[in-house]
């Protein structure tokens, strides 16, 4: 059975950073730093984009499915029971060593785009319950925006933490 996918326009701020309209809990409009002036989203995306998008996201879901690698399967043994009609020949070995390098040079589009969209969204909900959760970090909402010596130095300063809670 298929699963049909409903699609609503995500209503967040286009800067992660910016929660409550950029308003901070006591209600002032104080700005953070780096926060920019929103008009609505920060950039539309195309129609192609847009349809690159959603081919992308059903292509891979479909690629996921069990009958998609039935589908597969089948079609390597049909190419496997074809070779002695075919004498093994170079033309039959180069009709699967090609069939297959555009299948994995396409799909690694296609699982890459989804894949981003999938880490975004989950960054996006972690972002919410760190913003909601009282006494969290709000800087940790945007961690994955931190340079790789950024996120070791934190990494430190945690274990550290850690250590001392778990001593006392």
């Amino acid at each position: 059975m298929a699963h049909k996918l409903i699609r609503s326009k995500p209503q967040v701020a286009a800067n992660p950073r910016i929660s409550s309209g950029g308003k901070t809990p006591g209600g002032s409009s104080a700005k953070q730093p780096g926060a920019k002036k929103s008009n609505g989203p920060a950039h539309k995306h195309s129609a192609w984009h847009a349809m690159f998008s959603n081919m992308a996201c059903r292509a891979a879901h479909y690629a996921g499915h069990p009958l998609a690698f039935l589908t597969a399967v089948l079609l390597v043994l049909i190419w496997a029971l074809t070779g002695p009609l075919f004498n093994y020949s170079d033309t039959w070995q180069l009709v699967i060593n090609t069939s297959t390098t555009i299948v994995t040079f396409l799909m690694v589009f296609l699982i890459q785009h989804t894949q981003n969209r999938d880490t975004l969204a989950v960054q996006l909900k972690l972002a919410e319950l760190i913003m909601a959760a009282t006494g969290a970090e709000n800087r940790l909402a945007t961690a994955e925006d931190l340079s790789e010596e950024e996120l070791e130095d934190l990494h430190k300063d945690y274990q550290r933490r850690a250590r001392l809670k778990h001593a006392s």
